[in-house]
């Protein structure tokens, strides 16, 4: 492809990724992701082993949660375009060491704020990652049916990354030998990355985007301080901050105000970090959307569901994870089928009939009550997974297939950067919907004091300890009445995410209606393979 360098050996010596087949160097950026999305939610379980051994304050908990992600967020489009200037195969490999090392170092701290620079770190070499892994992805796989296959694997591996942190998490606090030591959470990470560095330095290949003028430093600083502080501000209100708090209110003027400046500075640019132009594209920007919207319903959702199961049904944090499994199995599912998906269907029809059967499954699980109905949660789980995953697939796909092959990184950037955006917000929407539907039937319980009614319309866990501490009538009142209250938010929020669902199906129709594989020949010949079963040429 033009544009595109590959790194050259000089003689004598084997060039990183020759021989290799473009499967094997799947596997190697599959093992990347998996690891990446694991450390996400792997630290969830941990907390209260965290507690009780550092005594982190409760603003310094909230920092070792929540900056990971927080960091990697901001930062995934700084070295995107970075892996597009210096090589993808060398920023993905210093990710892997800085990864290695700040698990280390979080594995091992004795203090709060050691373990939030370790966790700060791991999300600096998280943003290494992650870019690189899709981009060069996107090079290794020059033929769209492959790479559709490709991207179903990676996107299925994402999902179950992100579905058994906890559970890892939970058998490594355990079952090792130093029972409930929540470092080990982190030790699973440093094998893994001794053994990912030599063998990627080895298969992986190196190439390069445009380097045409200087790399805008100044605006990748302005890229990642605008995403930090938007992020920051969408995560406050996740954890049930006012909209008018000063903490939010500066956060997210901060950060918008450096985002629209990074902007008009890459507008004005003759070389820009960020090829804007992508945007114009009506596949491209509506694919970014779509992803937006996808994971806005699905984080939202995880988290109601998982209270849900654990707080109204009395289920165990194991039979929670347990419940939520075939939602993680059918996303498998549906990246894996996803390539042959899209290449029957095409893009706009499999996005929009994600969107819709998405939408279909929260409608259904509005019928769960205050009992338990497994069969209906089993359904509405798989149909949810599924539909999701297909959404995502086909918008993930179409993004990167839409984006020239020398903006990879920052293509691939753009669309992590819409994951984890769409995700903070889910959190804060949905939250702060199932919130306003939630305390109002707290707002006067017969018999129970209003300053306690008051503090249990913050929560369900508040309300259940509120009427803990009052106990008998008063206490059974309480308890039932903010059970009811919960299940009707429920009700009301997964309405909402309907609508919500339902408008990205309206969205997915500004996609291609069918595949575009570019050269007729090139769709035959991978087609061709896949019948046969021919083993695909090396990479050079």
């Amino acid at each position: 492809m033009s544009g595109t360098t590959t790194a050259a050996a000089p003689s004598g010596r084997r060039t990183p990724g020759a021989g290799a087949n473009r499967w094997v160097v799947l596997v190697v950026l599959c093992v990347s992701l998996l690891l990446v999305a694991v450390d996400a939610t792997v630290l969830h379980v941990a907390v209260p082993a965290v507690t009780e051994d550092l005594k982190p304050g409760a603003m310094e908990l909230l920092w070792i949660v929540d900056i990971y992600p927080l960091v990697c967020a901001s930062l995934l489009i700084l070295f995107g375009t970075l892996g597009d200037r210096v090589g993808r195969r060398r920023v993905l490999l210093l990710g892997y060491g800085l990864f290695g090392v700040a698990s280390a170092v979080a594995a091992l701290a004795d203090t709060p704020h050691v373990l939030i620079a370790a966790r700060a770190l791991l999300g600096v070499g998280g943003a290494m990652i992650m870019p690189a892994t899709l981009s060069i992805l996107r090079q290794v796989f020059p033929d769209r049916r492959e790479r559709a296959l490709a991207i179903g694997i990676w996107s299925a591996v994402a999902a179950v990354g992100a579905a058994c942190g906890p559970l890892l998490g939970g058998f490594l606090l355990e079952h090792f030998w130093w029972d409930f030591w929540w470092g080990s959470v982190f030790l699973i990470n440093i094998p893994l990355m001794l053994v990912s560095l030599p063998v990627g330095r080895w298969l992986l290949p190196e190439s390069t985007g445009r380097r045409n003028g200087p790399w805008d430093v100044v605006g990748a600083l302005m890229a990642a301080g605008g995403l930090f502080g938007l992020v920051l501000g969408v995560k406050r209100l996740g954890s049930g901050e006012s909209p008018f708090g000063a903490t939010t209110l500066l956060a997210v003027a901060v950060g918008g105000g450096l985002l629209v400046a990074f902007v008009r500075r890459q507008r004005r640019r003759r070389y820009p970090l960020v090829d804007l132009a992508m945007f114009t594209r009506p596949a491209f920007s509506t694919s970014v959307g779509c992803i937006v919207l996808a994971m806005l319903a699905l984080v939202g959702l995880e988290l109601i569901a998982a209270q849900y199961l654990q707080l109204v049904l009395g289920l165990s944090p194991l039979e929670t994870g347990l419940r939520l499994l075939p939602l993680t199995i059918a996303a498998m599912a549906a990246g894996l089928a996803g390539s042959r998906m899209l290449q029957r269907f095409g893009p706009r029809a499999m996005v929009a009939t994600g969107f819709a059967l998405t939408a279909l499954a929260v409608a259904a699980l509005t019928a769960m009550g205050g009992e338990d109905n497994a069969p209906l949660m089993l359904t509405g789980f798989v149909l949810l997974g599924f539909g999701l995953e297909t959404t995502l697939f086909g918008a993930y796909e179409s993004m990167l297939s839409e984006a020239p092959q020398t903006q990879a990184g920052g293509a691939a950037a753009i669309g992590e950067t819409s994951y984890q955006l769409g995700a903070g917000i889910g959190i804060a929407l949905l939250g702060s919907v199932m919130n306003a539907a939630y305390a109002p039937g707290l707002s006067s319980v017969r018999g129970v004091p209003a300053a306690d009614s008051a503090a249990a319309s913050h929560s369900l866990g508040e309300a259940y300890e509120v009427a803990s501490r009052l106990g008998g009538a008063q206490g059974d009142a309480l308890r039932a009445a903010a059970r009811d209250s919960f299940v009707h938010g429920l009700h009301v929020t997964l309405l909402v995410s309907a609508g919500l669902l339902l408008l990205g199906a309206l969205a997915a129709l500004r996609l291609p209606r069918v595949m575009d594989c570019g050269a007729p020949a090139a769709c035959e010949a991978g087609a061709a393979r896949e019948r046969t079963g021919v083993p695909v040429e090396s990479l050079r």
